[in-house]
């Protein structure tokens, strides 16, 4: 990527399934009157237009390149279009590199309960999540992260997307409510800025 140094005021977020990337992006985006992309909405959207549960489009996109190269191409599009915003997006930080770099991890059994927790409330998360029980949705994340994996270093020779020394800031959201992560954030982001 680029060796340009100069910054951008712009946030992405990445991180591990179940960590609270949405909800962080949202809070932040609205704290800081930025305008907000989400890779995962666009996603659900793709899967919404061709009347495709959300679990079996992750499926076909598996072996579809051409889902994985459009949500990268209207992510590149928001970010040429836009100053001043925060993305929600698993290679948001590949296509951004003057962004300010987030990464949000948590363990994955964490993960798998707190999207169980989920699966009551959210209907977006409902709809798309095929998976009811921990084991399952346990046995899912693996298998999603390690296919997104090999998608990446296929497509764009990322040998590991959650490599930590991709990111300014890493935060684990196992202890941490959404507000106290988004105070450091914002914390963390003005003093980027500064340096």
């Amino acid at each position: 990527m680029e060796n340009d140094t100069t910054k951008k005021q712009a946030i992405t977020i990445s991180g591990s399934l179940g960590s609270g990337k949405s909800t962080t992006a949202n809070l932040l985006a609205e704290k800081l009157g930025y305008s907000r992309f989400s890779g995962g909405d666009f996603t659900r959207r793709m899967a919404e237009e061709r009347n495709i549960p959300m679990a079996d489009f992750l499926k076909i996109a598996e072996n579809d390149e051409v889902i994985d190269k459009s949500i990268d191409a209207a992510l590149k599009e928001f970010m040429q279009k836009n100053d001043k915003y925060v993305v929600d997006a698993r290679l948001g930080w590949y296509w951004e590199p003057k962004a300010f770099k987030i990464f949000l991890t948590l363990p994955t059994e964490i993960a798998a309960k707190r999207i169980l927790k989920d699966l009551e409330t959210n209907e977006l998360r409902q709809a798309g999540e095929a998976a009811r029980d921990y084991d399952e949705i346990l046995e899912k994340i693996t298998h999603r992260l390690e296919s997104e994996k090999a998608r990446y270093l296929k497509y764009y020779g990322i040998k590991n997307n959650h490599d930590e020394s991709h990111f300014d800031l890493v935060i684990n959201t196992e202890n941490m409510p959404p507000k106290q992560v988004v105070e450091l954030i914002s914390k963390e982001y003005e003093k980027w800025l500064s340096l």
